[in-house]
């Protein structure tokens, strides 16, 4: 029994100690492969003609002697200082490697080695901005943050409008209907990509180099416009509207969309497509509502032959941060010799100059047309898109001075 005793303890020891062995040699293995080589910033700004500086270390110590190759996706817009080095196991020595402007542009710099250290070195990787003039740089942040604030502050004139009015006549329920459907998709697709890490981990899957697209103040902004446009839809139902109502076709236009957002959840609830496609489905939604959502307040003061009831200050705020918002995008063209991202891919900024076009088509209407509008009756906006013309009914209830 002793003996037996003695052996079924040993192999008990023996177990434990091949047990601890292998925890070891498994924790020694996950820390070679968790060694790596990084930046100091994936994302560096340079002038023409001029030197920036970033720095390639170790986060943990090598245990192998990793050559180390830099390349771009462009020969001419910049120089590398030096453009390969060899890191040595075990140093924790910081590598410096100076960029040298001389093209305007976007410059992606990559690092590679053998076949055996390619895992270390994947995370070696700066996107350089090559740039004319610090000035337009400046300039740029300058008009981003005006026309943030215009288009934030945007909202307030109508409701202030129908404050003092006690009032929502002449204010365009379609728009108001289409714009929260709007806001709303495009805060979903803010706040996945800026809150949510599986969504950053998705995209950076997809995009290995690419940077997230959504910023702090992108989610402020539709945060924020929604939070607006829902205290405007709020006073619909405090103050007087007469017979207005959301019309059939807005109704028709909102069901297709909800139809195309319940379609490509549930097919991204089912792993059919991914989380990050469903949302930039919303955004491609969000960019068809600000395609139309003008029109029925644009026929609706053609019918009425009146802008009396809507705020002009809305659109001069819009206008203005339409405006700038493509003065910058033309400004960063230039000073990045970036005119692809514009005549190349031209949404972005077709979808900034129809709104700027609108916003002149609203000026002319309520300045030129519409000017010294006709008395209208409440009976006169009965829906979104009609105005039924009563000549014959009183008009003492109903303000004609323009907002």
């Amino acid at each position: 029994m002793n003996k037996k005793t003695q052996q079924t303890r040993m192999g008990r020891h023996l177990s434990t100690f091949q047990l601890a062995f292998l925890l070891l040699i498994t924790v020694a293995l996950g820390n070679a492969q968790t060694s790596s080589l990084t930046v100091d910033s994936h994302d560096i700004t340079v002038l023409l003609n001029s030197n920036e500086t970033f720095v390639v270390f170790a986060n943990e110590a090598l245990t192998t002697d990793v050559q180390v190759t830099l390349t771009t996706d462009s020969e001419n817009h910049l120089r590398l200082d030096p453009a390969s080095f060899s890191y040595p196991a075990g140093s924790n020595q910081n590598q410096s490697v100076v960029i040298t402007g001389l093209i305007a542009g976007y410059v992606k710099v990559v690092a590679d080695s053998d076949a055996a250290n390619t895992e270390i070195v994947k995370d070696v990787f700066v996107r350089v901005t090559v740039a004319k003039s610090r000035a337009l740089i400046y300039t740029s942040i300058v008009f981003g943050w005006v026309y943030f604030v215009a288009w934030s502050v945007s909202f307030y004139p109508q409701i202030w409008v129908n404050f003092r009015r006690k009032s929502v006549e002449g204010l365009n329920f379609d728009f108001l209907a289409l714009n929260i459907v709007g806001f709303t998709l495009y805060s979903m697709f803010n706040c996945g990509l800026y809150f949510i890490q599986d969504l950053q981990d998705e995209y950076e899957v997809r995009y290995p180099l690419g940077v997230n697209p959504v910023m702090l103040n992108d989610v402020v902004f539709s945060l924020h416009a929604m939070f607006a446009t829902v205290i405007t839809i709020l006073q619909c139902f405090f103050y007087q509207r007469a017979q207005q109502r959301v019309s059939f076709i807005a109704y028709g236009i909102l069901g297709i969309f909800a139809v195309v957002v319940i379609v490509s959840a549930g097919l991204a609830g089912g792993s059919v497509i991914h989380w990050l496609d469903f949302l930039y489905y919303c955004s491609y939604v969000k960019l068809t509502i600000t395609i139309i959502k003008y029109v029925p307040q644009a026929l609706m003061n053609y019918r009425r032959k009146s802008t009396s009831g809507w705020s002009i200050g809305n659109i001069l705020l819009d206008f203005t941060g339409g405006t700038l918002s493509m003065l910058q995008m033309i400004l960063n063209a230039h000073n990045y010799d970036d005119w692809v991202s514009i005549f190349g891919d031209p949404t972005k900024f077709g979808l900034g100059l129809f709104s700027v076009l609108f916003d002149v088509f609203f000026m002319l209407q309520h300045y030129v047309f519409y000017r010294h509008p006709r008395e209208s009756s409440s009976s006169d906006l009965t829906t979104v898109t009609e105005a039924q013309n009563r000549s014959n009914e009183s008009t003492s209830d109903v303000t004609t001075v323009k907002y």
